[in-house]
């Protein structure tokens, strides 16, 4: 199954370089010299790696089918993707691997369905699609979802308190966020 690694931003200077958007955990082992790339749309590749550099922070990649700016300009936007069954590594999991996940708490408890996985910013956030609510954002970090079981279907959540509340404007003990502090509206 093709893995989206990263997609080419603006071209950079005039000798075919690209910025890109890394969408790997191990871009150090991914953007290699000699690394080969499907694309999408596929007929922009494959592309051959042949240098890959920090500019600030940054990725800059150039690829041996790229000769100037123009045509480094044509890619833009397209996605680089390798050919990978699974993550690699213990801890990592790929976007399509994690949707449709039942979503349980410590006890077992259903609390949802994973609908997709939101990158950037801070850190990933989980989209639990939840029966008759709204959408719930979880962080994806080892505190709050402790366990993701693929084989088994399921990611337990271990939410704070009210995070997936019916109603997200009350509190764990049933008063009204909305109400003042004299009872008043």
């Amino acid at each position: 199954m093709d893995r989206v690694v990263a997609r080419i931003g603006r071209a950079h200077g005039l000798r075919g370089e690209v910025t890109v958007e890394v969408r790997t955990d191990v871009p150090e082992q991914r953007f290699v010299p000699g690394a080969v790339f499907g694309t999408d749309p596929a007929g922009a590749g494959p592309l051959t790696l042949e240098t890959a550099h920090e500019h600030g922070r940054t990725l800059l990649l150039t690829f041996a089918e790229v000769s100037g700016r123009e045509e480094a300009e044509a890619l833009r936007g397209t996605l680089l993707t390798v050919d990978a069954g699974s993550s690699d590594e213990d801890d990592a999991w790929y976007e399509d691997e994690l949707i449709g996940l039942r979503v349980q708490s410590p006890t077992g408890e259903v609390l949802g369905e994973v609908r997709r996985l939101d990158t950037g910013g801070a850190q990933d956030l989980l989209v639990v699609r939840r029966d008759g609510g709204p959408d719930v954002l979880v962080p994806f970090v080892t505190a709050l979802v402790p366990v993701v079981d693929v084989a088994g279907g399921r990611v337990v959540v271990d939410p704070p308190g009210g995070m997936f509340d019916e109603d997200p404007d009350e509190h764990e003990d049933g008063e009204d966020r909305a109400r003042g502090d004299d009872g008043r509206a």
